[in-house]
């Protein structure tokens, strides 16, 4: 497992766009065959990834983590954004189709994931919090969510929000987790823009072409700057930091949430004439 610090308001001023992307960008999930994490000290996340081929990948401790097993002290967010696979908890199987995912609690010592089909893997995006109490495990399939639709063509934001854990949903401790479509012709996400003090966030850029780039936003309204993201790479959202991109192509991507609250509405907005 992979340790990163992020920066605080007062260094990101004076970052360069190589310092920004270490201190704020994930570029190293998703490799086939096995499991992938990173320990960001920002409310304690762990981003991770597990792209399981002909055998199942078992999700273990890590020594910097100090538990008996992963879920000892954590809660665990899974999302399948590849082919259909399965995620099995205390030999408990659930299969898990695309764009399917699953809650674990906190206590749940043995984890597995598995592909269908080893030529078109299951490939699961990871996201976990600390959690001082227990909710069972949960499988959301998202075909049966009602999703939110936002935006408008005119002005390229037109977009459908799925929530997946969420009060009003499959329950958790702290973990929110949810993903946007944006529809053919829309490239913007996240606009106008917000922050949230309660929560940091973190986005999972995918279903982009090799050759397109998101150009996500951050930083205070007054001092924006912005990472170039590639398809499957994550950002990490501090609370003081707006969060929003725009894209050379549609696409979509998986946000997640972990503080104070759980409230999905829990916002302060920010007028876009006041963005710098």
């Amino acid at each position: 497992m992979r340790l990163t610090q992020v920066a605080d308001a007062i260094r990101y001023s004076r970052m360069t766009a190589e310092e920004l992307r270490g201190a704020f960008l994930v570029d190293t999930l998703f490799e086939p065959g096995r499991i992938s994490l990173v320990y960001v000290d920002l409310d304690r996340t762990v981003i991770g990834s597990a792209i399981p081929l002909d055998s199942p990948l078992s999700l273990e401790t890590d020594p910097d983590l100090r538990a008996d097993y992963f879920t000892e002290r954590r809660e665990l967010g899974v999302f399948n954004i590849g082919g259909s696979g399965a995620v099995e908890v205390n030999g408990n199987r659930v299969e898990l189709a695309h764009l399917d995912a699953m809650y674990i609690g906190r206590g749940n010592a043995r984890i597995a994931f598995l592909s269908r089909n080893a030529s078109a893997p299951a490939e699961f995006y990871l996201l976990s919090y600390p959690a001082h109490t227990a909710f069972p495990a949960a499988k959301i399939d998202s075909r049966q969510a009602e999703p939110v639709v936002l935006g408008s063509g005119g002005t390229a934001n037109h977009r459908k929000v799925t929530k997946l854990i969420h009060l009003e949903g499959a329950r958790s401790c702290q973990l929110v987790m949810g993903f946007t479509e944006l529809s053919p012709g829309s490239v913007w996400n996240t606009m106008p823009p917000h922050v949230h003090m309660r929560r940091s966030e973190v986005y999972l850029y995918f279903n982009l072409a090799p050759a397109d780039r998101i150009i996500h936003m951050m930083g205070p309204a007054h001092q924006t700057r912005h990472i170039v993201v590639a398809n499957k790479q994550v950002v990490i959202s501090p609370g003081w930091s707006i969060h929003a991109g725009v894209g050379t192509s549609s696409y979509s991507f998986c946000w997640g949430m972990g503080g104070e609250n759980q409230v999905y509405n829990d916002m302060d907005p920010v007028a876009i004439a006041d963005l710098l």
